[in-house]
């Protein structure tokens, strides 16, 4: 845990104030517009293909704007502190706040990953609708189970193929795609993970306790229709808490392996900002607390994923804390009832 401290001490110590609290209200005024006039319930409500576009186009301009104010008051805003102490000799010690080359945030390669991956999420928050793909012996309880059930592990299968493309184009420059991504065991203390992990319990028995919270969770709630139908239940709700679960590793591979430890090479600790906004968003049809407890919790597992280059840890986190609220949403109902 001391090494974790340090790595996030060191980041934030590294990181321009500016750039940070500008970046702070540019997302609070995101989740702001999304809570009051619903930006994702108004996307999500358009034909499969403006939705398409809706997303895409609104994850990319997330994450533009976030490149561009750190640029803007993070990278420029050093060289001109720095060019100032050079020429009056004020001071020989220079302050590095980014690893990057900040060339690197207009390189081909990595604007081709950021758009490509900013398209493929686009595809992901869209309703696959499977039903025509599926056996017509299937009668409609376990037809719609079926397609519920498929739907994260197709979407991950999708993501693996992204994530091929990008290694047989040369986007990560020779390296093996499970390196490139984070998906190596290094540098990874798995007690100290578990530690975060009973840390943040608290509070989500806490969220547990809100109305919001337990309106959203369990999400095993979507499998009402198989009340009555099948007997016994439990198997197949433990089929589909197993492909629930698999959600959250497309998450990490996305999220910490891709915007974070696949970028390094270009943008340094400087992808963790527009990775913790870009996740944020993805939270938008969730509970505020849990939207707004996103973006933090974002660049925590984004300062981790980069250090470490290993994603194995931040999964631990982020399952452990999904079954969790699964748990936490069902004995707040049993409660209730």
């Amino acid at each position: 845990m001391r090494a974790f401290l340090r790595y996030f001490v060191d980041y934030f110590l590294r990181l321009p104030r500016t750039a940070l609290i500008v970046t702070m209200l540019f997302v609070a005024a995101l989740i702001a517009g999304n809570y009051t006039f619903g930006i994702e319930q108004r996307i999500q409500a358009l034909p499969w293909y403006a939705a398409l576009g809706g997303f895409f186009g609104f994850f990319l301009l997330v994450v533009a704007l976030t490149w561009g104010l750190q640029y803007e008051w993070g990278y420029k805003e050093t060289a001109l502190t720095t060019t100032a102490e050079l020429k009056t000799g004020r001071s020989k010690k220079l302050k590095v706040t980014t690893t990057a080359d900040p060339g690197g945030y207009f390189k081909p390669k990595m604007i081709l990953i950021v758009v490509l991956a900013c398209f493929y999420f686009a595809l992901k928050m869209i309703h696959w609708d499977l039903y025509p793909l599926l056996p017509h012996s299937l009668s409609l309880p376990w037809a719609q189970y079926t397609a519920l059930v498929l739907q994260l592990p197709l979407k991950l299968l999708l993501l693996f193929g992204f994530l091929y493309a990008f290694y047989k184009a040369g986007l990560f420059d020779g390296e093996s795609l499970p390196r490139a991504v984070g998906l190596t065991r290094r540098n990874t203390n798995l007690g100290a993970y578990f530690l975060l992990l009973l840390a943040a319990l608290p509070l989500v028995a806490l969220a547990a306790t809100q109305q919001d919270f337990q309106l959203v969770y369990p999400k095993l709630h979507n499998l009402a229709f198989l009340d009555g139908v099948a007997h016994p239940a439990w198997p197949w709700k433990l089929l589909y808490e197993c492909s629930y679960g698999l959600d959250f590793l497309g998450i990490e591979v996305f999220f910490r392996g891709l915007l974070i430890v696949a970028l390094l090479r270009f943008a340094g600790t400087d992808a963790i900002l527009p990775m913790a906004a870009f996740y944020c968003t993805i939270h938008f049809g969730k509970p505020l607390v849990e939207c707004i407890s996103s973006f933090f919790g974002g660049l925590l597992l984004g300062v981790l994923a980069a250090r470490t280059r290993t994603i194995y840890g931040g999964l631990i986190v982020h399952l452990g804390l999904a079954w969790a609220m699964e748990l936490a949403g069902w004995i707040a109902h049993g409660f209730a009832a």
